[in-house]
């Protein structure tokens, strides 16, 4: 048992949430986190207008103790229970990982949040995306989507996502200086300005950190080359590198505890709608 990925984090604990009455198989779990967030972006998914203030706000929810509130709020029904999109949590998919992580490791089950691209959204696109990896009953490390877990067609077992679907985005930033992938393929499609090598590198640090306990939100910054776009130096590129060389618990460990990559207590939520805010992180 891996008992360094069954520790809640500050983000992923639920707090007086009673796990009691939750089902242990990771399987199961996946399909309530699904039924009880819609993605903001999902709206026509489910014909449901999405209020503004819920679209602007939710995903700026950093905890599960938030989320959990929240869908407290829109309902007294059971977590296990499926809710019309009216009761839901509107996040992203960052938050359909986190509260997934977060009721796996309630439950028993070692589990992380990975950040990546995923290759099933758009075609010939690596999108920016976030899964959850668990530590299955044989012993080896899956992805799951609960995102796609259903109301998607997806060719593949949204609880075994395939690697070559779903990359962390070391793997990503690999392909990318191997020249074996365009890094104007590989962001956020809908916005043009969200694509790049800087863009790859902004999640190969988020993964880091979430391989470390610090769980960001999807548009959390605190190095300059994060929002504004500059040219990568050579220090930047090397660093990186070397975090997308790594395949170990050790490595993670010895990399984050370089000032470059740790993510300091004082950071930049650039929030999609609600602009630039300065946020103190939790002390880890």
């Amino acid at each position: 048992m891996d008992d360094h990925h069954l520790r809640q984090t500050p983000y992923s604990d639920p707090g007086d949430l009673d796990a009691g009455g939750l089902p242990r198989d990771p399987r199961r779990l996946a399909a309530s986190v699904r039924d009880l967030l819609i993605h903001r972006g999902e709206g026509r998914l489910f014909g449901y207008e999405v209020p503004e203030k819920r679209l602007h706000h939710d995903a700026e929810s950093r905890y599960v103790t938030k989320i959990l509130q929240i869908l407290a709020e829109r309902g007294d029904t059971p977590l296990t229970e499926r809710r019309s999109p009216d009761g839901r949590f509107v996040g992203t998919c960052r938050d359909f990982s986190l509260l997934l992580c977060s009721l796996l490791r309630a439950t028993g089950t070692p589990a992380r949040l990975r950040c990546g691209f995923a290759t099933y959204f758009v075609d010939d696109w690596y999108e920016d995306h976030w899964v959850t990896e668990y530590r299955a009953p044989d012993g080896r490390w899956r992805l799951a989507d609960a995102q796609v877990h259903h109301e998607y067609d997806v060719p593949f077992d949204p609880m075994d996502v395939p690697r070559d679907r779903f990359l962390v985005a070391g793997d990503v930033w690999r392909a990318c200086r191997e020249g074996r992938v365009d890094p104007q393929t590989c962001g956020f499609s809908p916005v043009e300005g969200l694509r790049g090598l800087w863009f790859v590198r902004g999640n190969v640090l988020r993964d880091l950190a979430a391989l470390n306990g610090v769980e960001l939100l999807p548009w959390d910054g605190w190095d300059p080359q994060l929002a504004i776009r500059e040219p990568l130096t050579e220090d930047d590129l090397a660093a990186t590198d070397a975090v997308a060389a790594a395949r170990s618990e050790d490595d993670w460990r010895r990399l984050y505890a370089d000032p470059r990559m740790t993510v300091p207590a004082e950071i930049t939520s650039h929030a999609p709608y609600l602009g630039d805010r300065q946020v103190t992180l939790p002390a880890r």
